[in-house]
Formats: C-alpha cells, sequence, structure tokens
C-alpha cells in the first residue's frame, strides 16, 4: 500500500458500533492506546472490517487542534 498520507498507525479493531449511515470503529495500537474514527457503513462492509483484524488508521489533514486546561 502506497499512499501519500504520512501519519500511519497500525492497530487491531478493538470494537465496530453500527449506525444509521456511519460506524464508530475502534482500534487499539500496540501501546494499547485508542484511536477512533467514524466511517461510512459501506466503507466498513467494503473493508471487511470486524473484530480483532488489523488494520491502519492513516490520518492526513492539514490541520491539527490543540488545546489545554
Amino acid at each position: 500500500m502506497k499512499i501519500s498520507a504520512r501519519n500511519m498507525l497500525k492497530g487491531k479493531v478493538k470494537s465496530i458500533t453500527p449506525g444509521a449511515v456511519n460506524s464508530e470503529v475502534v482500534i487499539e495500537l500496540p501501546g494499547g492506546q485508542e484511536i477512533v474514527s467514524v466511517i461510512t457503513n459501506g466503507s466498513a462492509d467494503s473493508l471487511k472490517l470486524a473484530t480483532g483484524k488489523e488494520v491502519y488508521a492513516i490520518i492526513k489533514s492539514s490541520n491539527v487542534m490543540i488545546g489545554v486546561d
């Protein structure tokens, strides 16, 4: 797989919560951290996502917001 995004995190699908249009996908990274993505149900089906499947979280954004208390 070749892509232009520089931020790729490999992990395993921890859970998938389907909704009416979109699914929330929780990916567990090797260190135990989690990242959550919301994708269309069609994309989840096309990728054949299932709990335990190895996937990549690919992050490409021109803006990353940071907040503090």
